[in-house]
């Protein structure tokens, strides 16, 4: 997976139990891993003005072949990955990927393909039709991610992620969180 992310060497392995994954951290996690409304809006009351978002990487490219399987889109064909870093004080809380198929950026009048450091749940919970399809979670050992990421945030032993298939007028795309502990440490 490192050619089509900056974030792993290789595809999270991702489950639907979500009770695996809160019996074996504090409950503070699932508090985050369960979070039904906007991460962003949740951020902002925490941080205020000291919350932001770093673009890692944005580029129209194949997706993996899970992240087509959950998003009902054909593989092989490109679609706009976007990676980023939510951070508050200048620590980092959240690494995020997301997936915008071409046919989601259409239906959004192209306001997703132009987030630049703008969070993506501003945009996104601003559709009053918006649906939550599907929610999934993972455990991301260190051997996952990218040296980059290994050097620049130095993540635990394991972290904790969900991904949310998300639909715009029936049209989906998939956003995929993983929790750094810097997201704990001022709640």
């Amino acid at each position: 997976m490192s050619v089509r992310s900056l974030l792993f060497t290789q595809s999270p392995c991702w489950q639907p139990n979500r009770l695996m994954y809160a019996e074996r951290k504090a409950e503070i996690w699932y508090s985050w891993l369960n979070e039904t409304g906007s991460l962003t809006k949740r951020l902002r009351q925490l941080h205020g003005q000291t919350f932001g978002v770093k673009l890692l990487h944005q580029q129209w490219q194949n997706p993996e072949v899970n992240e087509c399987q959950v998003l009902g889109i054909p593989v092989q064909r490109f679609q706009l990955i976007r990676e980023v870093l939510l951070y508050a004080n200048q620590q980092p809380l959240i690494l995020a990927r997301t997936v915008l198929p071409a046919k989601t950026i259409a239906i959004a009048q192209r306001n997703l393909a132009h987030l630049g450091v703008r969070p993506l749940g501003e945009v996104l919970f601003s559709y009053p039709d918006l649906e939550r399809r599907l929610l999934q979670f993972s455990v991301v050992k260190q051997d996952n991610w990218t040296s980059t990421i290994l050097h620049d945030l130095h993540p635990p032993i394991e972290v904790l992620g969900r991904r949310t298939v998300y639909a715009i007028e029936h049209q989906p795309l998939l956003v995929a969180e993983f929790f750094l502990p810097g997201i704990i440490q001022h709640v």
